[in-house]
């Protein structure tokens, strides 16, 4: 059995071929993609033992997922396909701000079907740790199924872990998205947010106002993600900012998932519990996390640039965060 457990969307990303937003995208290139299912891949490619729960369509989309995870080294066994519908698209653009333009095709995919009946106690209770995002909690079943999941995987004593990951097209309507994505803060370990994720669930980009906000809701980690600057985290035992790297930037879609993956397969590796964890090894582990997103920025596409541990190891230690010079 996988020592983690990843649950979520798996998907397929077309990626516009030239900077710019969507409208003025001349062609695309598929990368399989997927916020969790990016997670869960990162983790197989950092050397981890990992297992991914979701649901694809039974189309060639919904293959190339399968195929790519096990490449990953993720354990599949759990990804069901279904014929009811397609394997869901995002198109995504690369703006000239260094943000992302999305638009999800389709009004429904694969990946909402999931139901409480594609799940197995056994498998989750086995793992350590325990990885969802929000986007299958905005529809039932998969809502049901992720809130099933998690509650299996607290009973057990697993690390949960949590990405908002908000992507406001595909929501009803953003206080449904605020709702569900503080209902899942009450119920999990470790947060990772973006400044923007930050400023729309605590209402602040404060970073120090707005993770104490979040860490009051019940997380016993936050980490809010800063770009090129490196994270911010907040820790009963310590708070403060961890530096970046400064990289040749390609494409920045996966750098928060490769950031998760890292953090996730260091907290489970320390001897400590996640509440005992140590001011110093916070600092390593958010480091790591940082090289492992840097380097995800230097690739393109999410999963196609995924760093192996040997690469991040590397970087770190062939510079330090914040020097001028790129390490590369």
């Amino acid at each position: 059995m996988p020592d983690i457990i990843c649950l979520g969307e798996a998907l397929i990303d077309m990626v516009a071929q030239n900077i710019g937003d969507l409208a003025h995208a001349f062609g695309f290139d598929k990368a399989p993609g997927g916020a969790p299912a990016n997670v869960a891949a990162g983790v197989g490619v950092l050397g981890g033992s990992v297992g991914f729960i979701g649901k694809v369509g039974n189309d060639p989309w919904g293959a190339c997922l399968e195929e790519t995870l096990r490449g990953c080294n993720v354990d599949t066994s759990r990804l069901v396909k279904t014929d009811e519908e397609f394997t869901r698209l995002a198109f995504v653009a690369l703006k000239e701000d260094g943000g992302h333009d999305f638009l999800f095709h389709g009004k429904r995919g694969a990946d909402e079907l999931l139901s409480p009946d594609d799940l197995s106690q056994d498998y989750i209770s086995a793992a350590s740790a325990f990885h969802f995002g929000s986007i299958t909690t905005i529809h039932d079943p998969a809502r049901l199924a992720t809130y099933e999941a998690v509650k299996f995987a607290r009973a057990a004593g697993l690390m949960v872990s949590y990405d908002p990951n908000l992507r406001p097209a595909l929501w009803p309507d953003l206080d449904q998205a605020l709702d569900q994505m503080t209902l899942a803060m009450e119920l999990v370990d470790f947060v990772k947010v973006s400044v923007e994720e930050l400023e729309f669930i605590a209402g602040t980009k404060d970073l120090e106002v707005g993770a104490k906000a979040l860490y009051d809701l019940g997380p016993e980690l936050v980490t809010v993600t800063l770009g090129e600057n490196g994270c911010y985290y907040h820790h009963a035992n310590a708070t403060g900012t961890v530096p970046g790297f400064k990289v040749d930037v390609e494409d920045t879609v996966g750098c928060g998932d490769a950031f998760v993956a890292s953090m996730l397969l260091l907290l489970n590796e320390s001897e400590s519990e996640l509440s005992h964890v140590t001011a110093e090894d916070l600092e390593r582990i958010c480091r790591f996390a940082n090289a492992a997103a840097a380097i995800t920025a230097t690739g393109s596409g999410a999963i196609p640039a995924l760093p192996a541990r040997d690469e991040v190891e590397e970087l770190l230690e062939g510079k330090t965060p914040g020097e001028d010079d790129p390490g590369f």
